[in-house]
């Protein structure tokens, strides 16, 4: 009886080892894609037998535009593609096979994009050994959820502590602020902005000193990340001006509830001259105003490819009225450094042109920092590094 009992519970090992195999699949074959190649050049493969047309599209522009580039098909239906030299850099990419775009099916690394999926790859050899993983001492990234007394309800931030911060229980730390982009949330940052890696390599150059890194979400009506709601699936990302609360400086206005979380929860230097406040397209919009509505919390600002209104002022919300005199208090507010960063490619360029002439009539000073490209993460992590090199 033994025996059989034996035998029968081998079965069912098996049985469920081989769904296990048929859940999580696997890849056959030794067909690769991408493969970076010591030139800088990336080959892109795909096996699609059925295909009559394959693309590649990604947000590199060395390849003319921003990277649509067609793959040519070879023997037993595998196409490919090489690029020409890239840039070190973190990419990201999808194919168009037949009018279909899917991520590419060899490459399990990916990411998240408001609601679209990218597969990604580096180049080295400059600012992308920042974007990856090396043997140096590394922070923690908590995910914590604070009483909003704005909404009355739970909202959740990411928060960057450096390598020293659990193990020096005595010293306290500078904090930056960093701000989303429309469509983006908490984690935005993180998986698409690699800034907990790029912190913990600056700090390991010595490039940068310690500090911690607060990620809130901007998004007044959602306390959360699409999916880490009480909405759970239902909710799903969305670009936020398609949400309730778009511009209605709820956010900006209550602010410093976040900073006043943080100071009570960390151990931060809670002065002026120990906080910074950046964001990129909607955060630099968000981060313009924060700093008007509250010019005694920073002493840093950071506007990347900054999605902003020069009419805000006509708006009917607190945040936004005496628009005038709030400029006035910020230019005679004392903080260190206003910084300003866009691409020539930037949709957003020309409002940021503007923008600047009207600082440049007030005599709000600044810096502004311009290069190629357009509204892309590859210039706003780039930007991160400048800023924080700037910093404390």
């Amino acid at each position: 009886m033994k025996k059989y009992l034996l035998v029968i519970l081998l079965a069912i090992g098996c049985i469920g080892t081989a769904l296990a195999q048929q859940n999580t699949s696997y890849r056959a074959g030794d067909l690769v894609s991408p493969v970076v190649n010591p030139d800088g050049t990336v080959t892109f493969s795909l096996q699609a037998p059925k295909a009559k047309k394959v693309e590649v599209i990604g947000d590199w522009e060395e390849a003319g535009g921003y990277g649509l580039m067609k793959l040519v098909s070879k023997k037993e239906g595998i196409w490919s593609y090489t690029t020409p030299a890239l840039k070190s850099e973190m990419y990201m990419y999808r194919f168009i096979i037949d009018g279909v775009t899917v991520i590419d099916p060899l490459n399990p690394f990916s990411r998240r994009d408001v609601g679209n999926i990218f597969s990604i790859f580096y180049v080295g050899g400059g600012y992308g050994d920042l974007y990856q993983v090396h043997d140096v001492p590394h922070g923690t990234v908590e995910t914590v959820w604070y009483a909003s007394a704005e909404t009355q309800g739970q909202r959740r931030l990411q928060v960057y502590l450096p390598p020293s911060y659990l193990s020096d229980s005595h010293k306290s730390y500078p904090v930056l602020y960093l701000l989303h982009g429309s469509g983006g949330d908490e984690n935005a940052w993180l998986d698409l902005g690699q800034i907990n890696r790029i912190m913990d390599n600056l700090i390991a150059q010595k490039r940068i000193r310690e500090f911690i890194v607060v990620l809130p979400n901007g998004t007044i009506s959602k306390p959360a990340a699409a999916g880490e709601t009480s909405d759970n699936m239902d909710f799903r990302p969305v670009m936020t001006h398609l949400l309730p609360d778009y511009k209605n400086g709820r956010y900006e206005a209550s602010f410093d509830e976040i900073v006043g979380f943080v100071d009570r929860t960390y151990r931060t230097d809670a002065q002026r001259h120990s906080r910074a406040i950046a964001g990129l397209s909607m955060g630099g919009f968000h981060t313009w105003m924060i700093g008007l509505n509250h010019p005694q919390l920073f002493d840093y600002y950071g506007l990347f490819s900054a999605g902003l209104d020069l009419n805000i002022g006509q708006k009917p919300f607190a945040a936004y009225s005496n628009y005038e005199q709030k400029q006035t208090t910020f230019k005679n507010s004392g903080y260190q450094l206003f910084w300003i960063a866009c691409g020539t490619d930037d949709f957003l360029y020309n409002i940021n042109t503007e923008f600047r002439k009207q600082l440049d009539e007030k005599k709000i000073p600044y810096q502004y920092r311009e290069s190629t490209r357009g509204h892309l993460w590859i210039n706003w992590r780039e930007y991160f590094v400048e800023f924080v090199e700037k910093l404390f």
